[in-house]
């Protein structure tokens, strides 16, 4: 093979092992394309498809190219060649199929193209159980993208947190995942930190909606609908007598009011999806024992039965309280942090992620704006970032985040004000409390704000509760109120 077609190619492979929200990657790209950073990202990639298919075309009017010393060489950079062209040249298919899938919900969808890719592969010299193999993979790693890309922002956190969450699904190297461990990865848990309303739900959702689904070429579909992937349950809503019954399921009779059998979370998890444990910094030592022996032993059984169910999904856990304060004080085993800690994200609260980059806000309500009204508004997302603008407290922290940014942005659209919730401690109450009066603030906003103060220096609900006299989940409506 020519040295400059040897050259391409190999930077071809390092384009499609490479992170797609990485800094390599798009350096890889406008340096093939030689094309502006400002480009549109759809373009750079045509640009790339394009060339790569041209030169595989005149590689292969001209076999002699590749016959050398470094065929198997060659060879191998040819084949992750013809892989690039393929995947990227049905982008668009894979897109409307992922639509469409989450339109249909829990029933696998028909995939049309399938047998075109799959006549393409095989034309390419790829066996018929490697193009099969290769298509769920191309599906997995377009799903991930569209899931991952959902997270909204161009900070530089953000960057880094897409970048993590690929490399989560994938590992750092993909040839490692595909080569060893696309069906190995439901012991690789995953442990989430970050603030009350920093977008982890959406992160373990990106994650638990892009494992590998094997595709049956006979019926044309793949095994299960990613819509059946991924399933959630918040610790903290749960009385402590009811949460083992949540998570593995009760027999009939079990205890008192168990008139019927009861399905668990983990019973209910299939074999290729993933659950997510939010609030597990909640839990009791008890029940955290339960769940070491899922982790460690891939089994469990329902309250009331001796009968062990196998469990084949992956765990990922989050929680919004410092982990390393929770094992020093004895509030969670280490044994069980380190079964969890396969690897360990943390999201970014909303106030570093506009410091980093002030155009994230508007980037951020630009995507809120379109769940709230159902399509995209450039001119209602401008007024309420300008509301935000004139309006917030300098160096105001977004105590509540994202899901506090909503909230405030349905509160602008409906009444065209927001009362901030600034922070303070508790040593502070008496200014908070004559300011607020001065203000005439109703009850539930002076409770907001002094619950928060209070999580703010201790740390947990139970706490919260213990100081102010309420019930543990009214301290938590109110601290999470925005």
């Amino acid at each position: 093979m020519p040295r400059q077609d040897l050259i391409f190619f190999q930077q071809i492979k390092t384009a499609i092992t490479s992170n797609p929200f990485s800094n390599e990657r798009k350096e890889i790209d406008l340096q093939l394309t030689s094309l502006s950073p400002k480009s549109a990202p759809d373009k750079i990639i045509q640009t790339l498809t394009y060339r790569v298919a041209k030169n595989l075309q005149r590689l292969s009017e001209n076999d002699s190219s590749l016959q050398s010393t470094n065929q198997k060489m060659s060879s191998e950079l040819i084949k992750f060649a013809k892989l690039f062209h393929v995947f990227h040249l049905y982008v668009d298919h894979y897109d409307e199929l992922i639509k469409e899938q989450i339109k249909k919900g829990s029933d696998s969808c028909q995939v049309k193209f399938a047998p075109e890719i799959l006549a393409l592969l095989s034309q390419y010299g790829f066996t018929h159980q490697d193009s099969v193999r290769y298509f769920a993979l191309f599906f997995q790693m377009r799903r991930a993208f569209f899931f991952i890309s959902r997270i909204s922002g161009q900070s530089k956190c953000v960057q880094e947190l897409k970048e993590r969450l690929w490399n989560n699904i994938f590992t750092c190297n993909i040839q490692l995942y595909e080569n060893h461990l696309w069906n190995r990865l439901e012991d690789f848990s995953t442990m989430l930190l970050g603030d009350t309303g920093s977008g982890k739900s959406l992160a373990a959702s990106a994650i638990g909606r892009s494992g590998f689904i094997p595709f049956d070429d006979k019926k044309n579909r793949f095994q299960e609908s990613f819509a059946n992937t991924f399933l959630s349950i918040n610790l903290s809503q749960f009385p402590e007598q009811l949460i083992e019954s949540e998570l593995f399921g009760h027999k009939k009779g079990a205890f008192t009011g168990a008139i019927d059998s009861h399905h668990g979370i983990f019973s209910q998890c299939n074999p290729h999806g993933a659950i997510f444990l939010d609030e597990i910094g909640d839990v009791s030592v008890p029940i955290q024992i339960k769940l070491l022996q899922v982790l460690q032993e891939r089994s469990f059984s329902s309250v009331g039965s001796r009968e062990l169910k196998q469990f084949k999904g992956r765990v990922i856990a989050a929680t919004n309280k410092p982990v390393e304060q929770l094992r020093c004080d004895g509030e969670m085993r280490d044994d069980f942090y380190y079964r969890l800690c396969s690897d360990v994200i943390t999201i970014p609260p909303l106030q570093q992620r506009i410091a980093e980059n002030p155009n994230e806000l508007a980037t951020i309500l630009s995507f809120i704006v379109k769940k709230i009204i159902g399509k995209p508004s450039s001119e209602i997302t401008a007024k309420i970032t300008s509301y935000i603008h004139k309006n917030q407290p300098n160096n105001y922290s977004w105590p509540g985040n994202i899901r506090e940014l909503e909230q405030c942005a349905r509160r602008v659209l409906i009444n065209n004000h927001y009362t901030w919730q600034q922070q303070y401690h508790d040593n502070d109450a008496q200014q908070v409390f004559e300011k607020r009066a001065q203000q005439e603030y109703t009850a539930q906003e002076l409770l907001t704000t002094y619950c928060k103060a209070l999580y703010k220096r201790h740390k947990t609900y139970e706490a919260v509760a213990k100081v102010t006299g309420l019930d543990r989940r009214t301290v938590k409506r109110y601290i999470q109120l925005g």
